[in-house]
């Protein structure tokens, strides 16, 4: 049964969460909150599933109780419009992200909503469509145009926003991973751009450049002489 505890209360146990350091750090990659993740969830376990609370946090506008907000809520609660809306107001990178990823693709509405999204004039908008192709090109390909993602990948990827970009790139290389018959040209198109060819990499992680990442988690499959 889910804890019974008031906005009031919730808001005032993220502050004490809060912590300068955290912040500081958050603040590099663009988000406005000092709680740590780990905590935030232990709360949202604790509290467990609830829609109305979640529609409290969420209009706080604050982005430590929106993100728990996209933990309590039930994802299929929510109408097309209101997701649409949720995504035009989470401006900062890890609300867009957890609101894309925890709820959206949850959605009974997801698949219209990336449609519309990819097509979006506004590029953060634009980045949840990408994201959206990206997952499902690696989970239900059927029906999509590879061969046009790759098209206006090579088009508009290179003069792309950051957010974008990187979504775009995301979709290149997972289409390259994902599907041989189309990796010999999304190499290339990696190549040719050579976006987030210089992206700082940490020891042990793969590069985010595409045809790196494409050669790297192609060899982890068994390799493939398409590579």
């Amino acid at each position: 049964m889910a804890e019974t505890t008031t906005l009031a209360d919730i808001l005032a146990e993220l502050d004490t969460l809060a912590d300068p350091k955290t912040r500081a750090v958050n603040e590099k990659h663009g988000d406005d909150h000092g709680v740590n993740l780990g905590r935030l969830r232990a709360l949202a376990k604790r509290l467990k599933t609830q829609q109305p609370l979640a529609g409290e946090l969420w209009r706080t506008g604050d982005s430590a109780a929106r993100l728990l907000a996209l933990l309590v809520c039930r994802p299929r609660a929510y109408e097309r419009d209101e997701l649409d809306a949720m995504l035009r107001e989470a401006r900062t990178p890890k609300v867009h992200d957890w609101l894309v990823n925890y709820v959206v693709k949850k959605s009974p509405h997801v698949e219209e909503l990336r449609v519309a999204w990819t097509a979006d004039a506004d590029p953060v908008v634009a980045s949840a469509g990408w994201a959206l192709t990206a997952d499902r090109v690696v989970k239900k390909p059927e029906g999509l145009d590879l061969a046009g993602l790759l098209d206006t990948v090579e088009a508009k990827m290179a003069d792309a926003p950051d957010r974008l970009q990187w979504a775009m790139n995301t979709c290149l290389a997972h289409i390259g991973i994902e599907h041989p018959e189309h990796r010999a040209r999304a190499l290339a198109i990696g190549e040719r751009l050579q976006v987030l060819k210089d992206y700082p990499t940490p020891p042990g992680c793969t590069s985010p450049f595409a045809p790196v990442w494409i050669a790297e988690m192609v060899r982890r499959r068994g390799g493939d002489r398409a590579v």
